[in-house]
């Protein structure tokens, strides 16, 4: 009986150590649910109270040199879908019908834009008074669809100057995450072309912020704080407004002349007038061209496949810095300066041209534009008629003297690189030379050698040789202004908010041709020679301002030929350089120049001319 109570007595000992134990992890469990854990909990449990909303920053305006604006904002409505009604499908399909779009496109715009599932998404952007009066009148017939406010991108002047001011859309899941982008989030809009994308960082503002009550399941209560969005700053570009359309209709004037004198395929050119004296830009223009209100509210696949075809010339490529051509003979100064500086010419020189030229032996004739020849012709004389002959013999005569002596030179012009314009995706064009020949026919390594033929055509502006537009620009540009070569730029300034200066541009020089001031000048007379009673004297006769330039005619294989004219102004204290050049355009002296002409009386507000040039010149 005693070891049985015994017995008893010892379970209920171990039921109770066994009691006290669990009491004790229990309470330990409590004290750290209630003290140590309890802040956190709190945090989370106000974490799934209160929720964060990004608001957009409206962008920075882009303005003209005297202030004009470019490109604004207006105000504008949108409208917007919360994620979780695309779960009412008679909802989506009744917003659809009411929008003029389709349920699926409704949906897929929602759907791809992976971010905060509370914010919600537009849908439709710059609606009528319309629309937003029947969702505000039904509201119980459109839950989750709201309206709000938006900036919207604005083009005063139309599409002009598109080239140089781009346009915005929504960042890609490629950007994210990139320079200058790493901060940003899918659904952003940012800058993807031009002066928007070259001056995100400054058009861009800083986003607000809203934050929110919301219940248990994630719905609205009540706006508990909002911290406005700070507007994005201004930009003030080097463009002239008056200038840039002068342009734009000068070139449009050009392509419309090569087409009626038989170029039928004169469809696309470019334009460009820089200051010579600090690198500033005053009109860009690219054709054909497009319309930046059409990315507004992100681009339908069929338009963006009209902009991004052969069939349309690629209207979005900015063709004075994205793409390079054969320059003909607006290449000719190089080959010029070349001779000049190495000694293998002299300004008093007298060549021979009867119109077929076998420097290289009979057995490699190579003829002048002009095939009856030019006769006895000095060198002067030479560059304002455009002497074929004159530059192959020149050509020659550096091949001979060291292998790259003329590419040497055209490096030093700025040939074969960027020149640095702050505008993105510019291309660097092409000196061809030994390495280059030998890597692009490495697959036939029996045409890899430099020969002198190679040279011979380089020196006119043919062969492999390729450049800009801003290339031949800045080049230009150096010869007026004797030798200096400044940064091509389109941002003047940009301005605060409050409308003080942030960051003024500082001209910058790039590089200074290490030529001597009788080359320059000897290249200076021949280029005012040419307006005078060369080439370009057709084009130029009765005007006004004195100036000096360059007509050329580049030949492509399987295309037409190429019209370029480039020419500065004033003559004797230069101030403009402009450029044009049409594709597949024929002759510099008949298309281009005539257009250059009208550039120039559009700055010094002299009459125009339509008067038809004949020119057969290269």
């Amino acid at each position: 009986m005693a070891s049985f109570r015994d017995d008893l007595a010892g379970r209920f000992a171990t039921l109770g150590v066994i009691i006290l134990v669990a009491l004790g992890v229990l309470l330990s469990r409590l004290w750290f649910l209630q003290v140590l854990a309890g802040q956190e909990y709190a945090a989370l449990a106000e974490g799934n109270r209160i929720r964060e909303i990004s608001l957009d920053a409206p962008r920075g305006s882009i303005l003209d040199r005297n202030g004009e604006f470019l490109v604004k904002n207006r105000p504008g409505l949108a409208v917007s879908l919360q994620p979780a009604a695309l779960a009412d499908k008679e909802l989506v399909t009744r917003l659809a019908r009411l929008l003029e779009m389709k349920p699926a496109e409704i949906v897929q715009r929602v759907r791809e834009k992976r971010a905060d599932p509370l914010k919600p998404r537009i849908v439709k952007h710059d609606v009528g008074v319309r629309v937003v009066t029947i969702i505000k009148e039904h509201r119980r017939s459109f839950p989750g669809v709201e309206i709000q406010a938006e900036a919207i991108r604005d083009y005063p002047e139309g599409r002009l100057a598109a080239h140089v001011l781009g346009y915005i859309g929504e960042i890609s899941d490629a950007e994210i995450g990139r320079r200058p982008f790493e901060e940003y989030s899918l659904g952003d809009i940012i800058g993807k072309t031009g002066v928007e994308r070259s001056y995100e960082d400054a058009l861009q503002g800083i986003k607000g912020v809203r934050r929110l009550e919301v219940d248990a399941s994630g719905r609205r209560i009540r706006t508990l704080q909002q911290e406005d969005p700070v507007p994005g700053r201004d930009v003030e570009l080097t463009i002239d407004t008056s200038i840039q359309a002068g342009t734009e209709l000068a070139l449009d004037e050009a392509l419309a002349a090569a087409r009626e004198q038989g170029m039928r395929n004169a469809r696309a050119g470019a334009a460009v007038v820089m200051d010579v004296r600090n690198g500033e830009i005053l009109a860009l223009a690219s054709r054909p061209t497009y319309d930046p209100t059409i990315f507004l509210g992100g681009i339908s696949k069929k338009s963006w496949s009209k902009l991004t075809n052969k069939k349309s010339n690629y209207p979005l490529n900015n063709r004075v810095t994205m793409s390079a051509y054969p320059p003909g003979s607006t290449f000719k100064p190089v080959t010029a300066i070349s001779g000049l500086e190495t000694g293998v010419t002299s300004p008093s020189e007298i060549f021979h041209d009867p119109g077929k030229w076998t420097g290289m032996g009979e057995d490699w004739p190579k003829y002048c534009w002009q095939r009856s020849g030019h006769g006895s012709i000095g060198f002067i004389q030479g560059m304002a008629q455009s002497c074929d002959t004159v530059f192959y013999e020149i050509g020659l005569r550096l091949y001979r003297r060291r292998l790259e002596e003329l590419q040497a030179w055209a490096r030093r012009f700025g040939l074969g690189s960027k020149t640095r314009v702050d505008l993105p995706s510019e291309v660097q064009g092409r000196v061809p030379d030994a390495a280059w020949k030998k890597a692009f026919n490495r697959r036939n390594p029996q045409y890899g050698q430099w020969m002198p033929g190679d040279t011979v055509n380089v020196a006119i502006g043919q062969g492999d040789v390729l450049v800009t537009p801003l290339q031949l620009v800045s080049f230009y540009g150096a010869i007026a202004n004797g030798g200096t070569f400044h940064k091509p730029h389109v941002m003047r300034r940009i301005v605060m908010p409050d409308g003080h200066t942030a960051h003024p541009y500082e001209p910058t020089v790039v590089r200074r041709l290490k030529a001597r001031r009788e080359s320059l000048s000897v290249v200076q007379e021949g280029l005012r020679r040419v307006i005078l009673e060369g080439t370009g004297r057709g084009a130029f006769e009765g005007f006004d301002v004195e100036v000096s330039g360059k007509t050329g005619t580049a030949q492509v294989a399987g295309k037409d030929d190429f019209a370029w004219f480039v020419a500065y102004a004033p003559s004797s204290k230069p101030k403009y350089v402009a450029m044009v050049m049409v594709e597949q355009g024929g002759h510099g002296g008949s298309v281009a120049a005539p257009a250059v002409r009208n550039i120039f009386a559009t700055i010094y507000g002299l009459p125009r001319t339509d008067r038809e040039v004949y020119d057969e010149s290269r």
